[in-house]
């Protein structure tokens, strides 16, 4: 040990001293540490949407965004519902039965939904991932057949779905209208994104 004297006035700027750059330190890692969490837009990008149809009337449809890409919810009528038994012949895949896009159990039936009336599906199609229009007046119209019953047409390259989103034969698009998962909390909120209750 040295026989000099401590100064105390030093020890307690070397201490001081320590400290501020401790707490500097901390400060200039905060940053950093955090950028390893997710942003709130990438975890929003996974998340479910829950989604409020008691506005939706017959023949309406909704779009809202889930994972980036917009899911269409539509309230069929009776005489809606009837046409998608008199166009089953002219589909591609009418029963949902090609896998590119699996179709959830409880949407593998002549309306690919859990509901009958209300219709949801990714409104992307499965061509080149265009988004298709709403062509829901039935009969003659350009572009489209002179017996048309109501339905989707992707003007890109002709595309042609129905009422419940199945792609009609002879058509670019390879595949019916993806269905997202889904499941209704009660009987005008669905949940995009998940159909297992926790």
């Amino acid at each position: 040990m040295s026989d000099t004297p401590v100064d105390s006035s030093k020890r307690t700027w070397l201490i001081a001293s320590g400290c501020a750059g401790a707490v500097g330190a901390g400060f200039v890692a905060t940053p950093f540490v955090s950028s390893f969490q997710p942003s709130e837009r990438a975890k929003a990008a996974g998340a479910a949407v829950e989604v409020d149809i008691s506005a939706l009337k017959e023949g309406e449809k909704l779009t809202v965004e889930w994972r980036g890409k917009p899911v269409w919810i539509m309230k069929r009528s009776p005489e809606q519902l009837e046409s998608l038994k008199k166009v089953e012949g002219q589909l591609a895949d009418p029963t949902s039965s090609r896998t590119a896009y699996p179709t959830p159990e409880y949407a593998k039936n002549g309306h690919r939904s859990i509901k009958p009336e209300v219709m949801v599906a990714v409104g992307i199609c499965t061509h080149l991932g265009c988004s298709p229009g709403d062509k829901f007046a039935t009969g003659p119209q350009p572009s489209l057949p002179d017996d048309w019953q109501g339905g989707f047409l992707c003007a890109c390259h002709g595309s042609t779905f129905d009422l419940a989103g199945r792609v009609f034969k002879n058509k670019p698009a390879p595949d019916n209208l993806e269905v997202p998962p889904h499941m209704y909390l009660s009987d005008t909120k669905l949940l995009i994104g998940e159909d297992k209750k926790a």
